[in-house]
């Protein structure tokens, strides 16, 4: 695997390195050890599925609050995605920044998400499925969430938002928050 850093502290873009022959090929898509020289956390307790049938549905800006954080691991399994993560880390130097990434089932990359951000995707494709690994259980009293359409974010989404669930278009806009998110 290849770890690529991002433009946000601690969170990183992982290209598979698939080996081939005339029947296909076979990639490791998570390791230990390469995750612990990277000082990633690789405990996963959890894989989560998200299959979305419209192109356009909007999934999150999801987070879990302490101590609940979650590490993920993101891959594209069907059709195509952009992943948006955003680091609510009170004392990271690239607090409130957002970057975004495209995850396909074409070309294979994954997205290490750490701790103390808010992580979200839209579907740019009919049948998307989307695969995520977690190091912490899901907890409903810890969950929290930022609105994707927050303009204090400045998110630019690739395409309307076709598909949104009441609950992440009701989580509090950052400035009716007080104190810090992580």
């Amino acid at each position: 695997m290849k770890f690529t850093e991002t433009n946000l502290k601690d969170a990183y873009l992982i290209e598979l390195e698939p080996r081939g022959d005339d029947r296909g090929f076979f990639a490791r898509t998570m390791c230990r050890d390469e995750f612990s020289r990277r000082r990633l956390d690789s405990d996963f307790v959890q894989q989560n599925t998200s299959f979305s049938v419209q192109r356009g549905t909007l999934r999150g800006l999801h987070f879990q609050k302490p101590p609940y954080g979650e590490d993920k691991l993101v891959r594209c399994l069907n059709g195509a995605i952009v992943d948006v993560i955003v680091d609510i880390r009170a004392d990271s130097e690239t607090y409130m920044q957002h970057q975004m990434f495209e995850l396909t089932s074409r070309n294979r990359l994954q997205l290490y998400v750490p701790k103390g951000f808010a992580h979200s995707f839209m579907t740019l494709e009919d049948n998307t499925e989307v695969s995520y690994l977690v190091t912490s259980y899901y907890a409903p009293q810890a969950e929290d969430g930022l609105r994707y359409d927050d303009e204090a974010l400045g998110i630019e989404w690739p395409l309307s938002v076709t598909v949104v669930s009441d609950k992440d278009t009701r989580w509090p806009l950052i400035a009716e928050r007080h104190g810090a998110l992580y």
